[in-house]
């Protein structure tokens, strides 16, 4: 049926032209039905029972006017077909009954219709109460469309903030590992005074780690420990030359030079707001600090000697006994951990002590491995990826 073919009633254009579904076995209720959309300015498709206004879902409608009594697929049934389909079930349902009892009407919004009109129908009622659910479709269309925009562009918004915060992300990510590797420079420096090498600074750290995860450590904490103990000797920068690389015994004021190392490394780092290098000073001050209290430069006991400096007291002596010196070669793990017993509980935290047997095997493994160069990429993936916290 052409649109415009009969003249409209005055007033009752629809201001919501529209693609509409007329569908009624009875052809004379079917035709007034769609003859009186065609006036209101709506393009009409019509459909003699519900299997083929199932069909003609396909051609989009955007409004569906449906008798109710209908032979084999009810008008029930085509709502309810209508609501499962996946492109028409928000299509307002118009439904033309004879019926007008409250289980009737329950049983049609239950199905999902929207509105009725009573038979034989009223031009002006069809009219309003069309009108009224195009309205609202018009409504809930846009309301749609400018909710898909708003998620573009809230999507978009994310998009951009994802990438903004992977850059800086990334650019902390460098600043953190040229802090690192600042320090390590500075470290191996202070190292090399005393004879000592980069592979030394790298040993220390994974020792530690190593010990900090076997006293339960979370990860993140193990590798903090890990970059933060190479640290403890960087005062022996500070250390006159003559001092530090005397070949023989120290005199007690030489002595006293010395010993003050954890000191001048603690007055190094103490300035910095940055997490490892906080703890790298505790560790640098502390990691002369002996269980019995017997060390220097504070003479603190057990539990006043940070967790962290205990881990690097053990370490450090265990790989100073296993390296060569110039007054001596490198002693054998067995008289090293024979030593190192006998000082449990006098020297070293007993746990701390027990923890580093428990894993001697993997300190072993990093004494035999790190010896120059670079880590070995199997070692410099433990305890996380080798990139320093937050990497």
């Amino acid at each position: 049926m052409s649109a415009g073919r009969t003249p409209r009633p005055l007033g009752l254009e629809s201001r919501y032209a529209a693609h509409v579904l007329v569908v009624d076995d009875e052809e004379s209720s079917r035709t007034a039905l769609a003859r009186a959309m065609e006036r209101f300015g709506h393009r009409v498709e019509v459909a003699a029972d519900g299997i083929e206004a199932v069909a003609k879902l396909r051609l989009h409608p955007e409004l569906i006017v449906l008798d109710a009594d209908m032979p084999g697929m009810d008008g029930y049934d085509v709502a309810r077909a209508v609501r499962r389909d996946e492109e028409a079930f928000d299509v307002p349902i118009v439904m033309v009954t004879g019926l007008d009892g409250v289980e009737d009407r329950i049983r049609a919004y239950e199905a999902g219709v929207n509105d009725f009109i009573q038979k034989p129908f009223d031009v002006l009622e069809l009219h309003l109460r069309t009108e009224a659910q195009l309205r609202l479709k018009r409504a809930f269309d846009r309301l749609a469309r400018e909710r898909a925009m708003l998620e573009e562009a809230v999507e978009a918004r994310v998009r951009d903030l994802r990438h903004t915060l992977e850059e800086l992300g990334e650019a902390h990510r460098k600043i953190y590992r040229a802090h690192l590797e600042t320090v390590r420079a500075l470290v191996i420096a202070a190292e090399f005074k005393d004879g000592e090498t980069a592979a030394h600074v790298d040993r220390i750290g994974y020792y530690a780690e190593i010990v900090g995860r076997a006293l339960g450590l979370a990860p993140r904490e193990a590798e903090l420990l890990r970059h933060a103990s190479p640290m403890h000797d960087i005062g022996k920068i500070g250390i006159p030359d003559r001092v530090l690389l005397k070949p023989g015994p120290l005199t007690p004021e030489e002595r006293g030079i010395i010993e003050r190392h954890p000191e001048i490394g603690a007055r190094i780092l103490e300035e910095s707001q940055a997490e490892v290098l906080r703890l790298g000073r505790v560790i640098a001050l502390q990691h002369h600090e002996l269980w019995d209290g017997s060390g220097y430069p504070q003479g603190l006991r057990e539990d006043e000697i940070a967790l962290e400096a205990r881990v690097c007291a053990v370490v450090d002596v265990f790989d100073a006994l296993t390296s060569d010196r110039r007054y001596r070669a490198a002693l054998a793990y067995d008289e090293v951990y024979r030593m190192m017993k006998g000082l449990r509980g006098i020297h070293f935290d007993p746990e701390v002590l027990d923890a580093f047997f428990d894993v001697r095997d993997e300190i072993e493994s990093v004494r035999r491995d790190v010896r120059a160069g670079p880590v070995p990429e199997h070692l410099a993936m433990v305890g996380g990826d080798g990139g320093g916290h937050g990497a």
